[in-house]
């Protein structure tokens, strides 16, 4: 089983994240951040990782704190069950339809962490949270987890819609990147032999 768990507590945060890349998908989420958990719990469902989120933070200041830490966590507990990355598919790739929107996601487990992100919102926030802060989650997990990855919504004018269909775009992707590949099983899928520092 490939399996990562990350206790992080710092003077902001105090989180506590658990992976199963080989999952059903379940999930036990709590940043206190609502639309946050449900997106998280989408990225959950849709890639197969179980996860469990936990997080306090100073929501008392904004949701900056909360919303970076727990993707740095979650990115280094999928890093850590990724281990050597041995027979990983690698990449992947999706186009997410959400209703009247269309998002295009690709990545590679690369090791080297670049997030692309054209993404636009026409509201300030989605339920209690700050709309802004969505790429820099994409962007946080991206550089915890050693992630390329280019990010785009197509077209789409409800911004939940835009929102939600890149998270399952993400986690169908990723569903697919860390997919074992039967035929290289035992191997790092990389000519330099390792993928990474």
């Amino acid at each position: 089983m490939r399996t990562g768990s990350i206790t992080r507590k710092t003077e902001e945060t105090d989180i506590a994240v658990s992976v199963n890349l080989d999952g059903t998908g379940t999930y036990k989420v709590d940043t206190g951040i609502g639309f946050l958990d449900h997106m998280i719990e989408q990225f959950s469902r849709h890639s197969l990782i179980d996860i469990e989120c936990r997080v306090k933070g100073d929501l008392h200041v904004d949701q900056h704190h909360t919303t970076e830490d727990s993707a740095i966590a979650l990115g280094q507990a999928i890093s850590q069950a990724l281990g050597d990355k041995k027979g990983i598919t690698r990449y992947g790739h999706t186009y997410s339809p959400m209703d009247e929107a269309l998002s295009r996601v690709a990545l590679d487990i690369s090791g080297r962490p670049v997030l692309i992100w054209k993404a636009a919102f026409t509201q300030p926030r989605l339920g209690e949270m700050d709309t802004e802060m969505f790429e820099h989650w994409f962007q946080s997990i991206s550089q915890a987890a050693g992630i390329t990855l280019h990010i785009e919504s197509l077209y789409g004018s409800n911004n939940h819609h835009i929102i939600e269909g890149i998270y399952k775009g993400f986690a169908r992707a990723m569903r697919q990147a860390i997919s074992i590949d039967p035929r290289k099983a035992d191997a790092v899928p990389s000519t330099k032999g390792i993928l990474g520092g």
